[in-house]
């Protein structure tokens, strides 16, 4: 069978939790070439339903990260369905008992990847989106002399108390459908999946998104047919898959690992990458209000808030052209 990624072979990988997961295996895809001084790397770590291929809207020909400049590695999170995960890696681990990784497991990962396997001295950005950003948050304080520089965007270093207690809602959705069976199914719980696509979909766009009935620029006529784009969207997904990367969300903070023993600001102040931060007005998971506490500590950050409706959404590509381009801005502020 015949894939478009490359596989990174972690053998017997000891996670955060002592727990082992046996055979790891990281996808990742790269675009460009490292360069002699082996520091043009741009690492794209993956969102929570993302993958290598939906990573190829941040850049491009012409774009801010340009393969004809820069080596771009884009990098699948465990959990995923193409990295290990739940859903692709066998007994004993497979499934239910796929163990719990973290945001500090996902980065010392990528870390091997990049040193071991591609040969990078040095990082000069990790950038991503959702879930991809608070990677890239994770690099910069557990690698924080190795990134020259990040930007995430809709993300956080810590994940909050509100965004858990959403992440709590899709979950036990999913859960309640009986054919769940704590996560030890033999067919997909396919209620549970639509539950969870359609309670998400409240919460992906902003309240003004609905009002002014901006799912038609999406081409759907209604409200209910979004809904059901994303109960369709969320079939395709793996249940436990699903759960493994809402963990790792949910436990999200730079802080909660051996180098840092929950001081927060001790994590933000070590940061030394030149940092800039894009949140949305109207993202309901990542409010400006918590990314301002975090740049405060943050010595050589920056926050920007871009005004949208679209929410969170704002950054899915293709979603709105502006805000490309204003992140296509920043990045090259940075990158230059």
């Amino acid at each position: 069978m015949t894939t478009d990624h490359s596989v990174f072979e972690l053998g017997n990988f000891e996670l955060q939790s002592g727990a082992v997961l046996p055979d790891a295996q990281l996808a990742y895809k790269t675009y460009g070439r490292l360069n002699a001084e082996r520091n043009n790397a741009v690492v794209l770590p993956t969102f929570y339903t993302g993958s290598h291929q939906r990573n190829e809207g941040f850049f491009g020909p012409g774009r801010a990260i340009d393969p004809a400049h820069h080596f771009v590695v884009s990098v699948n999170l465990f959990g995923n369905g193409i990295s290990s995960s739940p859903s692709n890696t066998p007994a004993p681990c497979s499934a239910a008992n796929f163990p719990d990784i973290t945001l500090y497991d996902n980065v010392r990962a990528q870390y091997r990847l990049v040193t071991e396997e591609l040969g990078v001295k040095r990082i000069a950005l990790v950038a991503g989106w959702s879930m991809a950003g608070c990677q890239s948050f994770q690099w910069a304080a557990q690698y924080p002399d190795f990134v020259d520089a990040i930007l995430p965007f809709c993300a956080s270093a810590k994940t909050s108390e509100h965004n858990v207690v959403f992440l709590e809602g899709v979950k036990a959705a999913l859960q309640a459908d009986s054919v769940f069976a704590d996560g030890h199914y033999s067919s997909a719980p396919i209620k549970g999946l639509k539950a969870f696509g359609r309670i998400y979909a409240g919460w992906a766009f902003s309240q003004t998104f609905y009002r002014e009935k901006m799912y038609r620029l999406k081409g759907f006529d209604s409200a209910e047919e979004l809904l059901q784009d994303w109960e369709q969207d969320h079939l395709d997904w793996d249940a436990n898959d699903l759960l493994c990367k809402l963990r790792t969300w949910q436990q999200g903070d730079i802080s909660a690992n051996p180098l840092y023993n929950g001081d927060f600001k001790a994590a933000l102040n070590a940061i030394k990458a030149k940092t800039i931060v894009i949140v949305c007005d109207n993202d309901l998971y990542f409010r400006p209000e918590d990314n301002q506490i975090e740049i405060e500590h943050i010595r050589n950050g920056e926050l920007r808030v871009y005004e949208s409706p679209w929410g969170h959404c704002v950054a899915s590509p293709g979603n709105e052209p502006k805000f490309e381009r204003y992140l296509d801005r920043a990045i090259s502020e940075l990158l230059n």
